[in-house]
């Protein structure tokens, strides 16, 4: 009778414990994600940017838009200085696949003409972070350090209409804004309203420092003009847009041979416009 009271308690006992073990198995498995280390497949890695590599920047931009941007070019006699001046001079860099840059200096019987173009790749080295998301905050930074004024009503609206009517300007003006459909006055001392900049003069509203809309995914024009002096006013313009997780600047100056003459807004934005353009279609964004 004992043995037969024994057995059934120690059936009993091994069913607890067998129903222990079973119950923590049959769980949703909540305990095991919750181990140190477990991964979430939902994650996934941030997508690389569209651009690989970066073009040659000194080939990049075409004798047009030098012979354009640069006027003295064509004054050169000798070809040999010529050919020189249309390579231009390739930034140092380390890594061409990152960052590439390129510079020409012309000099004109009328003035001194600068251009500066550069690539830059961006690359996130954060699984979370797209290349493209990393390049907007790129951009965000060079966007800020412009220190573009806030637009008003007035120039939201101008900027609508020249993103409306863009193709007025010509059939190689690229992204050009419906402003220069009109040809460009001359650089004169008697025309100081339409060679003005922020920095100082008045400058109509569709020529000051601002957002453009029609070019890359986003972009900006800044324009500057250095204080009256002794020497003739230098005008600074550039301009910056983004395509995917590449960011190119244009750095267009000026500088007259005559210290009256003040380099015309409208004439130098219209051309480093068209010049950024020209770029954005050949990296095909």
């Amino acid at each position: 009778m004992l043995r037969k009271a024994y057995v059934p308690g120690a059936a009993a006992l091994a069913a607890l414990l067998l129903a222990g073990c079973t119950g923590g198995s049959s769980s949703d498995g909540g305990a095991d994600n919750a181990h140190p280390g477990g991964s979430d497949p939902t994650t996934a890695a941030a997508q690389p940017g569209r651009y690989r590599t970066l073009p040659e920047a000194c080939h990049a931009v075409g004798h047009s838009a030098l012979d354009s941007l640069l006027p003295g070019i064509k004054q050169i006699m000798d070809v040999d200085q010529r050919d020189k001046a249309y390579e231009g001079q390739a930034t140092l860099t380390y890594d061409t696949d990152r960052k590439v840059g390129c510079r020409w200096k012309v000099e004109s019987s009328d003035a001194t003409d600068h251009l500066y173009v550069d690539f830059e790749r961006v690359v996130s080295y954060d699984n979370t972070v797209s290349d493209d998301s990393q390049a907007q905050s790129v951009f965000a930074g060079k966007r800020e350090a412009a220190h573009l004024p806030e637009p008003t009503a007035t120039e939201n609206s101008a900027s609508t209409t020249e993103s409306q009517s863009g193709s007025d300007s010509g059939p190689d003006s690229g992204s050009a804004p419906s402003s220069s459909s009109s040809p460009s006055s001359s650089s004169s001392p008697d025309a100081p309203s339409s060679s003005a900049s922020a920095s100082g003069d008045a400058t109509p509203a569709d020529l000051q420092p601002r957002i453009l809309s029609d070019l890359g995914d986003e972009a900006f024009i800044d324009d500057a003009l250095g204080s009256a002096g002794s020497t003739a006013r230098q005008r600074t313009v550039t301009v910056a847009f983004r395509t995917s997780n590449v960011v190119v600047t244009i750095v267009y100056e000026e500088q007259p041979a005559t210290v009256a003459i003040v380099p015309d807004s409208k004439e130098m934005q219209d051309k480093a416009r068209k010049l950024a353009a020209g770029l954005a279609d050949s990296l095909g964004g």
